[in-house]
């Protein structure tokens, strides 16, 4: 199971790779990422703990797999730059999908 700090740490690193070369969303992520274990930090509670991990876990997973970065260019039109690690699970792409018995 992760630690806290591990965890702390994943998600910081993940905000990196997410969000990379977007100074405002890197920003907004880490003071946000910052606030939630700080608001949480004197919990004593081993199962509140236990669930707050579970929603850190969660989020990081959620950001690694389902965010996908679009930049604003001309033509009120958006780019979508995906990473790697989200094209790799995509099916290919069939003109002639194959009739159901």
């Amino acid at each position: 199971m992760l630690s806290v700090l591990q965890l702390f740490k994943t998600l910081h690193r993940t905000r990196q790779q997410v969000f990379k070369n977007d100074t405002r969303a890197l920003e907004a992520a880490r003071i946000k990422i910052n606030e939630e274990f700080k608001s949480n930090k004197s919990e004593t509670s081993p199962k509140k703990i236990e669930e707050l991990m579970k929603i850190g876990s969660d989020v990081e997973l959620l950001l690694r797999t389902s965010v996908i970065q679009g930049i604003h260019t001309e033509h009120n039109t958006l780019k979508l730059v995906p990473r790697k690690d989200l094209l790799i699970e995509n099916v290919p792409y069939c003109d002639a999908p194959t009739q159901k018995q």
